[in-house]
Protein backbone atom coordinates (compact mmCIF):
# COMPACT_ATOMS: atom_id res chain seq x y z
CA UNK A 1 0.00 0.00 0.00
CA UNK A 2 1.56 3.28 -1.11
CA UNK A 3 1.22 6.37 1.04
CA UNK A 4 -0.82 9.20 -0.45
CA UNK A 5 1.42 12.21 -1.06
CA UNK A 6 0.57 15.53 0.54
CA UNK A 7 2.46 18.85 0.40
CA UNK A 8 2.37 22.14 2.32
CA UNK A 9 0.47 23.61 -0.65
CA UNK A 10 -3.22 23.51 -1.45
CA UNK A 11 -6.22 24.86 -3.38
CA UNK A 12 -5.22 28.53 -3.15
CA UNK A 13 -1.44 28.15 -3.67
CA UNK A 14 0.07 29.82 -6.73
CA UNK A 15 2.68 28.44 -9.11
CA UNK A 16 5.22 31.01 -7.87
CA UNK A 17 4.65 29.95 -4.25
CA UNK A 18 5.18 26.28 -5.13
CA UNK A 19 8.52 27.05 -6.77
CA UNK A 20 9.69 29.63 -4.22
CA UNK A 21 13.31 28.77 -3.43
CA UNK A 22 13.55 26.13 -6.19
CA UNK A 23 16.48 26.70 -8.59
CA UNK A 24 15.90 25.35 -12.13
CA UNK A 25 19.01 26.92 -13.67
CA UNK A 26 20.37 24.66 -16.39
CA UNK A 27 17.10 22.74 -16.75
CA UNK A 28 15.03 22.79 -19.95
CA UNK A 29 11.25 22.68 -20.14
CA UNK A 30 8.60 22.45 -22.86
CA UNK A 31 5.04 23.63 -22.19
CA UNK A 32 2.44 22.75 -24.82
CA UNK A 33 -0.29 25.36 -25.12
CA UNK A 34 2.13 27.73 -23.43
CA UNK A 35 0.55 30.87 -24.88
CA UNK A 36 -2.87 30.69 -23.23
CA UNK A 37 -4.59 30.05 -19.91
CA UNK A 38 -2.66 28.17 -17.27
CA UNK A 39 0.03 27.34 -19.83
CA UNK A 40 1.24 30.94 -19.61
CA UNK A 41 1.50 30.87 -15.83
CA UNK A 42 3.10 27.42 -15.85
CA UNK A 43 5.77 28.70 -18.24
CA UNK A 44 6.20 31.92 -16.26
CA UNK A 45 6.79 30.08 -12.98
CA UNK A 46 9.32 27.69 -14.55
CA UNK A 47 11.15 30.59 -16.22
CA UNK A 48 11.01 32.55 -12.95
CA UNK A 49 12.85 29.68 -11.26
CA UNK A 50 15.58 29.86 -13.91
CA UNK A 51 14.62 27.18 -16.44
CA UNK A 52 14.93 27.52 -20.20
CA UNK A 53 11.30 27.28 -21.37
CA UNK A 54 10.04 26.51 -24.87
CA UNK A 55 6.44 27.50 -25.54
CA UNK A 56 5.09 24.90 -27.99
CA UNK A 57 2.16 26.68 -29.62
CA UNK A 58 -0.27 26.57 -32.53
CA UNK A 59 -0.22 30.32 -33.08
CA UNK A 60 3.28 31.71 -33.27
CA UNK A 61 2.15 35.35 -32.91
CA UNK A 62 0.51 34.54 -29.55
CA UNK A 63 3.62 32.58 -28.56
CA UNK A 64 5.94 35.49 -29.36
CA UNK A 65 3.78 37.92 -27.38
CA UNK A 66 3.68 35.55 -24.40
CA UNK A 67 7.45 34.99 -24.53
CA UNK A 68 8.08 38.75 -24.47
CA UNK A 69 5.74 39.12 -21.50
CA UNK A 70 7.42 36.29 -19.53
CA UNK A 71 10.90 37.65 -20.30
CA UNK A 72 9.79 41.08 -19.09
CA UNK A 73 8.27 39.79 -15.84
CA UNK A 74 10.96 37.24 -14.92
CA UNK A 75 14.14 38.71 -16.43
CA UNK A 76 14.87 35.25 -17.89
CA UNK A 77 15.72 35.66 -21.57
CA UNK A 78 15.67 31.90 -22.20
CA UNK A 79 12.01 31.78 -23.23
CA UNK A 80 11.67 30.30 -26.70
CA UNK A 81 8.79 29.68 -29.10
CA UNK A 82 8.24 26.65 -31.34
CA UNK A 83 5.40 25.64 -33.65
CA UNK A 84 3.28 22.68 -32.55
CA UNK A 85 -0.21 21.64 -33.67
CA UNK A 86 -1.11 18.53 -31.69
CA UNK A 87 -3.98 17.65 -34.03
CA UNK A 88 -1.48 17.41 -36.91
CA UNK A 89 0.82 14.41 -36.53
CA UNK A 90 3.27 15.81 -39.09
CA UNK A 91 3.61 18.98 -37.01
CA UNK A 92 4.31 16.92 -33.87
CA UNK A 93 6.95 14.86 -35.67
CA UNK A 94 8.62 18.02 -36.97
CA UNK A 95 8.84 19.32 -33.40
CA UNK A 96 10.38 16.13 -32.00
CA UNK A 97 12.81 15.81 -34.95
CA UNK A 98 14.03 19.38 -34.42
CA UNK A 99 14.62 19.00 -30.65
CA UNK A 100 18.28 18.79 -29.67
CA UNK A 101 19.83 17.94 -26.31
CA UNK A 102 18.25 16.82 -23.04
CA UNK A 103 14.75 17.72 -21.88
CA UNK A 104 14.12 17.85 -18.13
CA UNK A 105 10.42 18.83 -17.96
CA UNK A 106 7.62 18.29 -20.48
CA UNK A 107 4.25 19.76 -19.50
CA UNK A 108 1.47 18.40 -21.71
CA UNK A 109 -0.86 21.30 -21.05
CA UNK A 110 -2.60 22.03 -24.38
CA UNK A 111 -6.13 20.72 -24.89
CA UNK A 112 -9.41 21.06 -26.77
CA UNK A 113 -12.52 20.94 -24.57
CA UNK A 114 -16.13 20.04 -25.41
CA UNK A 115 -15.67 20.84 -29.09
CA UNK A 116 -18.45 20.28 -31.62
CA UNK A 117 -17.95 17.03 -33.55
CA UNK A 118 -14.80 17.47 -35.61
CA UNK A 119 -12.51 14.95 -37.26
CA UNK A 120 -8.87 15.08 -38.29
CA UNK A 121 -7.94 14.13 -41.86
CA UNK A 122 -7.33 10.58 -40.53
CA UNK A 123 -10.93 10.42 -39.32
CA UNK A 124 -10.02 10.63 -35.63
CA UNK A 125 -12.25 12.48 -33.17
CA UNK A 126 -10.55 15.84 -32.58
CA UNK A 127 -10.41 15.88 -28.76
CA UNK A 128 -8.88 12.40 -28.52
CA UNK A 129 -6.55 13.18 -31.43
CA UNK A 130 -5.31 16.40 -29.80
CA UNK A 131 -5.43 15.71 -26.09
CA UNK A 132 -4.11 12.14 -26.22
CA UNK A 133 -2.70 11.05 -29.59
CA UNK A 134 -0.84 14.31 -30.25
CA UNK A 135 0.76 14.24 -26.82
CA UNK A 136 1.47 10.50 -27.17
CA UNK A 137 3.50 11.12 -30.32
CA UNK A 138 5.20 14.11 -28.70
CA UNK A 139 6.31 12.29 -25.54
CA UNK A 140 7.37 9.06 -27.24
CA UNK A 141 9.24 11.12 -29.86
CA UNK A 142 11.09 12.98 -27.09
CA UNK A 143 11.80 9.84 -25.05
CA UNK A 144 15.51 9.94 -25.89
CA UNK A 145 15.82 13.58 -24.81
CA UNK A 146 13.96 12.86 -21.56
CA UNK A 147 16.08 9.79 -20.81
CA UNK A 148 19.25 11.81 -21.50
CA UNK A 149 18.24 14.42 -18.90
CA UNK A 150 18.38 12.04 -15.93
CA UNK A 151 15.43 12.45 -13.58
CA UNK A 152 13.15 13.99 -16.25
CA UNK A 153 9.49 14.63 -15.53
CA UNK A 154 6.46 14.49 -17.80
CA UNK A 155 3.25 16.22 -16.72
CA UNK A 156 -0.12 15.07 -18.10
CA UNK A 157 -2.65 17.83 -17.48
CA UNK A 158 -5.91 15.91 -17.10
CA UNK A 159 -9.21 17.08 -15.59
CA UNK A 160 -11.98 16.09 -13.20
CA UNK A 161 -13.90 15.62 -16.48
CA UNK A 162 -12.15 12.24 -16.71
CA UNK A 163 -14.91 11.16 -14.28
CA UNK A 164 -17.37 11.51 -17.18
CA UNK A 165 -16.04 8.61 -19.22
CA UNK A 166 -13.51 5.80 -19.32
CA UNK A 167 -11.76 5.18 -22.63
CA UNK A 168 -14.45 3.41 -24.68
CA UNK A 169 -12.14 1.06 -26.57
CA UNK A 170 -14.95 -0.37 -28.71
CA UNK A 171 -15.68 3.06 -30.22
CA UNK A 172 -13.05 5.63 -29.28
CA UNK A 173 -13.78 7.87 -32.27
CA UNK A 174 -17.60 7.91 -32.06
CA UNK A 175 -18.07 6.04 -35.33
CA UNK A 176 -20.94 3.93 -33.96
CA UNK A 177 -22.29 5.88 -30.97
CA UNK A 178 -23.81 9.37 -31.06
CA UNK A 179 -21.20 12.09 -30.50
CA UNK A 180 -21.39 13.83 -27.13
CA UNK A 181 -18.81 16.59 -26.55
CA UNK A 182 -18.34 16.06 -22.80
CA UNK A 183 -18.03 12.28 -23.09
CA UNK A 184 -15.41 12.79 -25.79
CA UNK A 185 -13.52 15.27 -23.63
CA UNK A 186 -13.81 13.04 -20.54
CA UNK A 187 -12.48 10.03 -22.44
CA UNK A 188 -9.47 12.03 -23.66
CA UNK A 189 -8.72 13.20 -20.11
CA UNK A 190 -8.93 9.62 -18.80
CA UNK A 191 -6.41 8.76 -21.52
CA UNK A 192 -4.06 11.41 -20.09
CA UNK A 193 -4.05 9.60 -16.72
CA UNK A 194 -3.71 6.13 -18.24
CA UNK A 195 -0.72 7.39 -20.25
CA UNK A 196 1.04 8.35 -17.01
CA UNK A 197 0.35 4.91 -15.54
CA UNK A 198 1.76 2.96 -18.50
CA UNK A 199 4.67 5.33 -19.21
CA UNK A 200 5.69 4.88 -15.57
CA UNK A 201 5.75 1.11 -16.03
CA UNK A 202 7.72 1.29 -19.27
CA UNK A 203 10.16 4.07 -18.46
CA UNK A 204 10.95 3.76 -14.75
CA UNK A 205 14.36 2.39 -15.69
CA UNK A 206 15.06 5.51 -17.76
CA UNK A 207 14.62 7.78 -14.73
CA UNK A 208 11.54 9.41 -16.30
CA UNK A 209 8.66 10.24 -13.91
CA UNK A 210 5.20 10.69 -15.46
CA UNK A 211 2.26 12.01 -13.42
CA UNK A 212 -1.21 13.36 -14.19
CA UNK A 213 -3.18 16.14 -12.54
CA UNK A 214 -6.37 18.14 -12.33
CA UNK A 215 -5.55 21.89 -12.31
CA UNK A 216 -8.92 23.10 -10.99
CA UNK A 217 -11.65 25.25 -12.54
CA UNK A 218 -10.13 28.26 -14.29
CA UNK A 219 -11.82 30.60 -16.78
CA UNK A 220 -9.61 30.43 -19.88
CA UNK A 221 -9.84 30.17 -23.65
CA UNK A 222 -10.18 26.40 -23.17
CA UNK A 223 -13.91 27.00 -22.61
CA UNK A 224 -14.44 28.74 -25.96
CA UNK A 225 -16.87 25.99 -27.08
CA UNK A 226 -18.90 26.17 -23.85
CA UNK A 227 -21.59 28.79 -23.14
CA UNK A 228 -21.62 30.74 -19.86
CA UNK A 229 -24.97 29.10 -19.02
CA UNK A 230 -23.49 25.63 -19.50
CA UNK A 231 -20.49 26.49 -17.32
CA UNK A 232 -22.72 27.75 -14.51
CA UNK A 233 -24.90 24.64 -14.74
CA UNK A 234 -21.82 22.39 -14.50
CA UNK A 235 -20.44 24.35 -11.54
CA UNK A 236 -23.74 24.13 -9.68
CA UNK A 237 -23.81 20.38 -10.27
CA UNK A 238 -20.23 20.03 -9.00
CA UNK A 239 -21.02 21.63 -5.65
CA UNK A 240 -18.57 22.35 -2.83
CA UNK A 241 -15.01 23.43 -3.53
CA UNK A 242 -15.12 21.89 -7.01
CA UNK A 243 -17.37 24.77 -8.05
CA UNK A 244 -14.91 27.47 -6.95
CA UNK A 245 -12.85 29.26 -9.57
CA UNK A 246 -9.08 29.44 -9.37
CA UNK A 247 -6.95 32.17 -10.90
CA UNK A 248 -4.62 31.04 -13.71
CA UNK A 249 -1.71 31.42 -11.24
CA UNK A 250 -3.47 29.03 -8.84
CA UNK A 251 -4.44 26.72 -11.69
CA UNK A 252 -0.78 26.37 -12.71
CA UNK A 253 0.35 25.47 -9.18
CA UNK A 254 -0.26 21.73 -9.40
CA UNK A 255 1.36 21.61 -12.87
CA UNK A 256 4.61 23.16 -11.64
CA UNK A 257 4.55 21.06 -8.46
CA UNK A 258 4.49 17.93 -10.60
CA UNK A 259 6.98 19.35 -13.11
CA UNK A 260 9.65 20.69 -10.80
CA UNK A 261 9.14 20.46 -7.05
CA UNK A 262 11.78 18.48 -5.14
CA UNK A 263 8.90 17.27 -2.94
CA UNK A 264 7.96 14.85 -5.75
CA UNK A 265 11.40 13.38 -6.50
CA UNK A 266 11.00 9.73 -7.47
CA UNK A 267 7.18 9.91 -7.62
CA UNK A 268 5.51 8.58 -10.78
CA UNK A 269 2.24 7.17 -12.09
CA UNK A 270 -0.01 9.19 -9.79
CA UNK A 271 -2.84 11.74 -10.12
CA UNK A 272 -2.76 15.06 -8.27
CA UNK A 273 -5.24 17.84 -7.52
CA UNK A 274 -4.93 20.96 -5.34
CA UNK A 275 -1.18 20.28 -4.95
CA UNK A 276 -1.51 16.82 -3.43
CA UNK A 277 -2.16 13.30 -4.59
CA UNK A 278 -5.87 12.71 -5.07
CA UNK A 279 -7.72 9.95 -3.30
CA UNK A 280 -10.30 7.70 -4.97
CA UNK A 281 -13.32 9.50 -6.40
CA UNK A 282 -16.32 9.54 -4.08
CA UNK A 283 -19.50 8.97 -6.11
CA UNK A 284 -21.51 12.14 -6.57
CA UNK A 285 -18.47 14.43 -6.26
CA UNK A 286 -16.01 15.93 -8.76
CA UNK A 287 -13.02 15.18 -6.53
CA UNK A 288 -10.55 12.35 -6.73
CA UNK A 289 -9.57 9.89 -9.42
CA UNK A 290 -11.66 7.17 -11.04
CA UNK A 291 -10.41 3.61 -10.58
CA UNK A 292 -10.62 3.07 -14.36
CA UNK A 293 -8.15 5.92 -14.94
CA UNK A 294 -5.47 4.13 -12.90
CA UNK A 295 -6.22 0.61 -14.21
CA UNK A 296 -2.93 -0.92 -15.40
CA UNK A 297 -4.64 -3.22 -17.92
CA UNK A 298 -6.53 -0.33 -19.52
CA UNK A 299 -3.29 1.69 -19.52
CA UNK A 300 -1.39 -1.04 -21.35
CA UNK A 301 -4.25 -1.52 -23.81
CA UNK A 302 -4.44 2.23 -24.54
CA UNK A 303 -0.71 2.33 -25.26
CA UNK A 304 -1.00 -0.52 -27.77
CA UNK A 305 -4.12 1.01 -29.37
CA UNK A 306 -2.25 4.31 -29.70
CA UNK A 307 0.74 2.65 -31.35
CA UNK A 308 -1.55 0.75 -33.74
CA UNK A 309 -3.61 3.86 -34.54
CA UNK A 310 -0.52 5.93 -35.28
CA UNK A 311 0.99 3.17 -37.40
Amino acid sequence: MTTRITTPFGFASTAAEVLDGVDLTGRRAVVTGGASGIGIETARALAGAGAEVTLAVRRRDAGERTAEDIIATTGNKQVLVADLDLADQASVRRFTAAWEGPLHMLVNNAAVMAAPETRTPEGWELQFATNHLGHFTLVTGLHGALAAAGGARVVSVSSSAHLRSPVVFDDIHFRERAYEPWSAYGQSKTANVLFAVEATRRWAGDGIAVNALMPGSIRTNLQRHVSDEEIERLRAAAGGGASQWKTPEQGAATSVLVAASPLLDGVSGRYFEDCEEAGPNRPGTRYGVAAYALDPEAAERLWQVSVDTLG
